[in-house]
């Protein structure tokens, strides 16, 4: 399957191969420092992606049979080759998305952490026995693997959320073909070798680089039992109605507007640490980014307002290379045309830029997709800023009279990725805990992603499908569940009956 490949290009890689793409078109992939292309991904032809649910679907038999103790060798392999792999990664991601390197090392350790727990499959995929539920008769029951699976993932975490996903699934036992964003795949290729180098057979883990056209692919062949994305609302939309038509189980995240509730006895240098690194961090370009602050009460908004408007205007803004830099680029010089546009029409709506980072220039560095910290105040629900995923380093103070006032904020928007409350009272925290129509909840924590051993998503627009992902909703998305009833004759008579009887006697 070997050819050669294009000199400036990315590969697929299929069936334990480097495959240079034949499909003749081409995406590109953007330094975000400097504005120029870097590199060329190739997009896949139809064609191409079902080379690789091919070679998933004749790995399958073969893998689905190794035994699970087995199955978890090779990800605790994978495991140390990613623990001595972590620099080298990181510098991948950065080096396409744009993100500093201690961002981009917290998101390949975060990934490591899916790996780590998958590595306890034996014990996950235990099952559940009842002996004698009638006269000679027992019933158990057991988890199987799905079959093909496929990830459609976004630029924003291009070695995080792949490994939120296909470990999990291959430990279940099942092949996996990976659609990494056009825009960062070099991570998922990387990684899709370590794999291999650590003892996983050709075939069970595919990577093909594409568009609309690859993930329709995937969509539709009848050989791909489930697929799992993480992305835009629009998108996830789509994919949830398109797979289930075509009878595939899906789960898809999607987007998110976290809100971030600040009580007036919460301690306001917490709060605006916290503020901080959960709205400009990665350049605000992550799902459960906080982007609307919740401020209770005008004294409190006056507070943190005085203290958040120094340190937005001093971030340090700069190329990954630059190791004193607190926040990078955003991905690609269009997005950052989209992010502008998003920040010019706040201003247009009505909202107070406290904060206006849209001059931003990084000397050296002219025509990256460098754009500063922006903070706006008096951001009311009916604008658009408010209402609509902006997915860059912006952030939005709301201010409410009271806590109610704040939790409606919460419960009436659209989407129901994560919420924050930082407070000093267990009862306010509480009641927040338990009527936010949120998926995630962080008391005094910014951005309350669940480790690897609990599961991730959200709740409304947020999630598409009735599972998690990663954790134990993780393997139940990657496994079917059978129920066994059995009966071995003893030469006994124990008068063992299978029709119901009244009273619930069986």
């Amino acid at each position: 399957m070997t050819s050669k490949l294009h000199p400036f290009a990315l590969h697929h890689f299929i069936d334990g191969n480097k495959v240079a793409s034949e499909s003749g078109r081409f995406g590109d992939i953007f330094d975000p420092a400097t504005g120029g292309v870097s590199k060329r991904a190739p997009l896949a032809s139809a064609d191409e992606v079902r080379k690789a649910i091919t070679a998933a679907d004749a790995a399958l038999s073969d893998w689905s049979r190794t035994p699970p103790a087995q199955r978890a060798q090779v990800l605790f392999a994978y495991r140390d080759l990613i623990r001595r792999h972590v620099e080298e990664l990181a510098e991948i991601v950065s080096s396409e998305h744009g993100k500093t390197l201690v961002d981009a090392k917290g998101s390949v350790t975060r990934g490591l952490e899916v790996v780590e727990f998958a590595c306890g499959i034996p014990q996950l995929l235990k099952g559940e026995y009842s002996a004698a539920v009638a006269n000679g008769v027992d019933t158990y029951s057991v988890r199987q693997p799905v079959g093909v699976c496929a990830g459609i993932t976004p630029f924003n975490f291009p070695a995080m959320v792949p490994m939120w996903m296909f470990p999990v699934a291959i430990a279940c036992g099942n092949t996996f073909v990976l659609k990494p964003s056009e825009k960062v795949p070099s991570c998922s290729l990387r990684l899709a070798e370590l794999m291999q180098q650590a003892g996983l057979p050709d075939g069970v883990l595919n990577v093909v680089i594409g568009d609309k056209e690859a993930v329709d692919t995937l969509l539709t062949d009848p050989r791909v039992a489930a697929v799992s994305f993480v992305g835009s609302t629009a998108v996830g939309e789509y994919i949830y109605a398109t797979g289930c038509a075509h009878g595939k189980r899906v789960q898809a995240l999607c987007g998110a507007k976290n809100h971030m509730v600040v009580m007036p006895d919460a301690d306001l240098d917490q709060a605006v640490d916290a503020a901080m690194g959960s709205a400009y961090g990665s350049a605000g370009e992550r799902c459960m980014a906080i982007s609307v602050l919740v401020a209770v009460g005008d004294d409190t908004a006056d507070q943190l307002i005085e203290r958040l408007a120094p340190r937005v205007k001093q971030l340090k803004i700069g190329p990954y290379t630059d190791t004193s830099a607190e926040m990078g680029p955003l991905v690609t010089p269009q997005h950052l045309d989209k992010v502008r546009a998003y920040i010019d029409l706040g201003v247009e709506e009505g909202a107070v830029p406290v904060v206006d980072g849209r001059d931003t220039v990084v000397a050296g560095h002219e025509s990256g997709a460098f754009l500063g910290g922006c903070l706006f105040d008096h951001v009311k629900p009916a604008m658009r800023i408010y209402q609509e995923e902006i997915f860059g380093p912006v952030l939005g103070i709301v201010r409410a009279d009271n806590y109610e006032q704040a939790l409606r904020l919460v419960n009436e928007h659209e989407y129901g990725n994560g919420a924050a409350i930082f407070t000093r009272d267990g009862d306010c925290a509480r009641d927040f805990t338990t009527s936010a129509k949120i998926g995630m909840i962080g008391v005094n924590v910014p951005i309350p992603v669940p480790v690897a051993y609990h599961s991730f998503g959200g709740w409304k627009r947020s999630l598409f499908g009735d599972q998690y992902m990663h954790g134990p909703e993780g393997v139940r998305f990657y496994t079917r569940l059978k129920t066994v009833t059995a009966r071995w004759p003893s030469g006994i008579k124990d008068g063992a009956v299978f029709h119901f009887k009244a009273g619930g006697e069986h």
